[in-house]
């Protein structure tokens, strides 16, 4: 019969998640690791890998949880410019939460990286670049809907709402409240394209 793990894998991913986001990929290491999460490194070998494919697993995780947020805005509202500022509001509750690391996880666990970690960098750029394409989807609807004016740049407009997201999260880091990011938020949706054709009039 195998043996069974000593300590409960879901626990321990959530405290690497923590870990990592609190600290950045490079700046955690094995030791801190499993000094956290309350296991020998054998352990974590057995269980996760290496460092590199748990810190895989903690983002998956973070993405089905703290980071699923985004997801679910994109796909619930009726119109692009609803889902986008459904994004930012919520982001602005989710970055300033105390009752987790502040900022973004996908946003922030690789910066200052050495060259050693480069398939880190790549693999979290890959994940913003695919948030910014969901953006630019949503855009992509309301253009051809007729509630952005013809001829908008929706891969420009996706690249400047990422840019605030990613500027919110490191706001965040910086000590900055809920109430500074609604004010971001609120500031970035007055630079959505106006369309006086719409009869909903969003430029309102």
């Amino acid at each position: 019969m195998a043996r069974q793990r000593a300590f409960d894998k879901e626990a321990a991913l959530e405290t690497a998640l923590l870990a990592f986001w609190r600290h950045g990929y490079e700046a955690t290491s094995i030791a801190e690791l499993t000094a956290a999460m309350g296991i020998r490194p054998p352990s974590l070998y057995a269980a996760f890998g290496d460092k590199r494919r748990l810190f895989e697993e903690a983002v998956r995780r973070y993405q089905e949880t703290y980071g699923a947020f985004t997801t679910r805005a994109l796909a619930e509202e009726p119109t692009g410019r609803q889902a986008i500022e459904r994004v930012l509001r919520e982001a602005a509750d989710e970055y300033s939460s105390r009752s987790h690391p502040t900022g973004c996880l996908i946003i922030t666990a690789a910066v200052n990286c050495g060259p050693e970690s480069a398939e880190v960098e790549e693999l979290l750029r890959g994940f913003r670049e695919g948030s910014k394409a969901a953006l630019k989807a949503r855009m992509d609807d309301d253009l051809a809907a007729g509630r952005l004016p013809a001829g908008t740049d929706t891969a420009g407009l996706a690249t400047f709402y990422a840019a605030v997201i990613q500027g919110m999260s490191t706001q965040s880091r910086d000590g900055a409240s809920r109430t500074d990011l609604l004010h971001i938020a609120t500031l970035a949706m007055s630079a959505w394209p106006h369309n006086p054709a719409d009869p909903n009039d969003y430029g309102k």
